[in-house]
């Protein structure tokens, strides 16, 4: 399978020696073979707002499984960030978006969403309300 890079048709140059860690981190990851991305390097580029039009349907692939799916930091940590795209990089993806809200749906029906009295901080009601704005798109 192909690479962002060569999806987009673009090559970043190396990172410079004083590069964050992020920017090295994504550079190698536009490189890397799209077949091999994993969870984290989903939620790590889609973060980054980099090669989206090609991740996103990766990702809600792997949502369609696993709502709750996490990379390195919680359960739903990529559901957070595939809900942050604006409904443009939706346009190309409405069968995808359709699935994925069907399965959203069904996911607050349960604990501990469907529950009124999580704390207002309580991550999972973050998420809840991230859920709520994306099914109300």
């Amino acid at each position: 399978m192909a690479t962002i890079e060569q999806l987009e048709r673009s090559a970043w140059p190396d990172p410079a020696p004083d590069a964050t860690s992020l920017v090295r981190r994504c550079t190698e990851l536009r490189r890397k073979p799209l077949a091999e991305f994993t969870v984290e390097d989903l939620r790590i580029m889609l973060g980054q707002e980099i090669g989206v039009p090609a991740l996103l349907p990766l990702a809600v692939q792997v949502l369609l499984r696993d709502p709750m799916t996490e990379g390195d930091y919680y359960p739903g940590d990529l559901l957070s960030t595939v809900l942050r795209p604006t409904d443009s990089a939706w346009l190309n993806l409405r069968g995808e978006r359709k699935r994925l809200a069907s399965v959203l749906a069904e996911l607050l029906a349960c604990p501990p969403f469907s529950n009124p009295d999580l704390r207002p901080r309580d991550p999972d009601r973050l998420l809840r309300d991230d859920i709520m704005r994306f099914l109300g798109r």
